[in-house]
């Protein structure tokens, strides 16, 4: 209880599943918390291009405005893209989505996989970096970046735990002021040129040739600026987070992302041509930019330096949005454990944020917070899920054949060949710095999503209730002197074993399910008489309504009130319990039972049956190995 009571006060009060409508927020408060990836990107991909111009020289620093050009035509490609993908899907058009309703079901893993590895990326990366700029303003914390890294780290998800609404307050006001510091930067700086300055361009610092300017460095340098683009996909993946309508307002905030993307990329490249800036190990290409426009040691350059730093921490958010959506719809589709997609007290996926932090933590403990290696990998995933989000959605406008189809299946077409010409660059020209990793990777993971997928489908196959079984049935009694409350976790063939011993030991016995939502409720209701015989009096499903998220409260609620008001009873609470057969077997299977027996022992004796039944072998249908015993356990009073 004390546990239970300290993270209350750590994560905030419950919120009703009712409010759920209300925890979504305006485009204003969403725009940061899935574009925060997205914008803060300006901070480095023009450095990132810039950093594999120079080994060709100084004069093949001028390369890097077609280059940022063509990068946002690529962003306006793939924006309108997923517009398109929003409307298509609108209660989440993601990758995912768009690859598993068009390409097919093992195609889509594909797609899951590159955007779990991209986002755990990003986190991982944002906060490296975020904390390595913070080291570069104060030199002493260098010795400290791997524990900077991971306090940050914890911060981030800390106000993700906290619910949507907390997490849209905490990160709005630090985007938008990054957004407003690279306006003032560019007006500025337009200004400075126009007035003082001139526009003929600053030759930058005369750097020796390593490398000659051909073809393939271009497309390096290319591939290095793409990672511009990552967390674009973001806002098509979270509609849900947006108020009604959920689609009109992902749309529209999309359009003003990539708008704010394009035009700050464009701005910081196009001053940096201006000044001659070239990259410099010790100062970013950013903060060299700011010195020119905003004179050293001045406030507002001060003000352009914390912003960045505040955003490319914020960054990390993005996938804290993004993941445990993601790892949710996985989970629905049973190629994730189903604890991925319960919601939290707060009303967030909590397991999936967890998940998020623990592997995060472990990439950058792995990286010792240096991002050299792991920022490589950093768009490789993200454009194979764009190139496969945007072949799926020609196939979709191909099927559905409406008004406009070819115009949006040309767009679409571009789209995808474009992405997958960019994720070829990049798998060539980053293989040797890390990519290799990634490429090993993602087949590992699409191979694992897989074999959960393939295994949960043979345990639902195997615990499903028995066709040719007898209908359960209990003799009325007038005078009832013990009855049975019975945890049902589904219909199954466990929770019909409990019922019938339950049957078996009590006059009087009550089978409870908690349930989400009404319709559940009704679709249940007919399940049960199907299957278990409908009938009156001494046996009866009793279904319970959860207005938060937990589904253990609501049932021990309904015990308490049955002992007050049949306290001349006896009461046993039957709870089924499968016995996994392996390791995985116990990551898929829903077992409350534990948990059920440690909130109704606190404070109170009572009599609890487990109902063990064993997970039949492959291959043997409808010979199932039952334990029909039951462990009795009578706890003392704590009182």
């Amino acid at each position: 209880m004390l546990a239970a009571s300290l993270l209350s006060r750590l994560i905030g009060r419950a919120l009703p599943r009712a409010q759920v409508a209300h925890e979504r927020l305006p485009n204003l408060q969403a725009l940061p918390i899935l574009s925060s990836d997205a914008l803060s990107s300006v901070a480095y991909a023009t450095e990132a291009s810039l950093g594999v111009l120079i080994l060709a020289g100084s004069s093949a620093l001028k390369q890097s405005l077609p280059i940022t050009l063509a990068i946002i035509a690529l962003i306006v490609i793939v924006v309108l893209s997923y517009r398109q993908a929003i409307s298509a899907y609108p209660n989440g058009g993601g990758s995912y989505v768009v690859a598993r309703e068009n390409l097919g079901r093992n195609v889509s893993l594909v797609a899951a996989a590159a955007l779990l590895i991209d986002y755990t990326l990003t986190a991982a990366v944002s906060l490296m970096a975020g904390t390595q700029a913070l080291s570069s303003l104060l030199p002493s914390l260098l010795p400290h970046e791997l524990a900077l890294s991971l306090l940050l780290l914890a911060l981030v998800g800390w106000a993700n735990l906290r619910g949507l609404r907390e997490a849209g307050r905490v990160f709005a006001i630090p985007t938008y002021v990054f957004v407003v510091m690279i306006l003032l930067l560019t007006l500025v700086g337009v200004s400075n040129l126009n007035l003082h300055h001139g526009w003929t361009p600053e030759p930058p610092p005369l750097e020796a040739a390593l490398q000659p300017l051909g073809l393939f460095l271009i497309l390096r340098a290319f591939s290095s600026g793409c990672s511009a683009m990552t967390g674009i996909e973001a806002i098509s993946t979270g509609v849900q987070v947006f108020r009604e309508p959920a689609a009109r307002n992902a749309r529209v905030t999309l359009l003003v992302m990539g708008g704010l993307l394009a035009s700050m990329l464009l701005a910081v490249t196009g001053l940096g041509f201006m000044y001659g800036v070239a990259p410099d190990p010790q100062v970013t290409v950013l903060a060299q930019i700011g010195v020119r426009v905003f004179g050293s040691g001045s406030l507002l350059f001060w003000l352009l330096q914390l912003s960045t730093l505040l955003i490319l921490v914020l960054a990390a958010n993005t996938a804290f949005a993004g993941f445990p959506l993601l790892a949710a719809m996985l989970a629905e589709d049973r190629c994730l454990p189903p604890q991925m997609r319960w919601l939290g007290d707060r009303l967030v996926y909590q397991n999936g944020i967890g998940v998020l932090l623990a592997v995060s933590a472990l990439i950058i403990w792995i990286c010792q917070g240096d991002t050299t290696v792991a920022v490589n990998l950093y768009a490789l995933g993200v454009f194979t899920a764009f190139t496969l989000s945007q072949l799926g959605l020609v196939l979709h406008w191909w099927r559905l054949r409406g008004s406009g189809w070819q115009g949006r299946m040309a767009l679409n077409a571009l789209g995808a060949f474009s992405t997958f010409v960019v994720l070829l660059v990049i798998i060539v020209s980053k293989f040797t710095e890390g990519a290799w990793t990634v490429v090993i990777a993602l087949p590992l993971v699409v191979w694992g999503l897989a074999l959960i997928r393939k295994r949960s489908r043979e345990v639902q196959a195997l615990l499903a209730p028995d066709q040719g079984m007898e209908p359960l049935y209990l003799e009325p009694n007038a005078s009832p002197c013990h009855q049975a409350i019975v945890w049902l976790g589904g219909l199954n063939q466990p929770s019909f074993e409990a019922v019938r011993y339950a049957c078996s030991i009590a006059d009087q016995v009550t089978a409870v399910m908690v349930v989400v939502d009404q319709d559940e409720a009704g679709q249940l209701s007919q399940e049960w008489d199907r299957l278990a015989g409908s009938q009156t009096g001494a046996l009866e499903l009793k279904l319970l309504e959860s207005p938060f998220s937990s589904l253990l409260q609501p049932f021990c609620d309904f015990v308490v009130d049955q002992e007050q008001l049949h306290p001349e009873q006896c009461t046993t609470v039957v709870m089924p319990f499968v016995i996994p057969r392996d390791h995985l077997d116990q990551t898929l299977l829903n077992q409350r039972a534990f948990n059920l027996f440690r909130a109704l022992s606190d404070g109170k004796s009572r009599v609890f049956s487990m109902v063990r039944y064993y997970i039949p072998t492959a291959g043997t249908p409808g010979d199932f190995v039952r334990a029909a015993w039951a462990d009795v356990v009578v706890e003392p009073d704590h009182a």
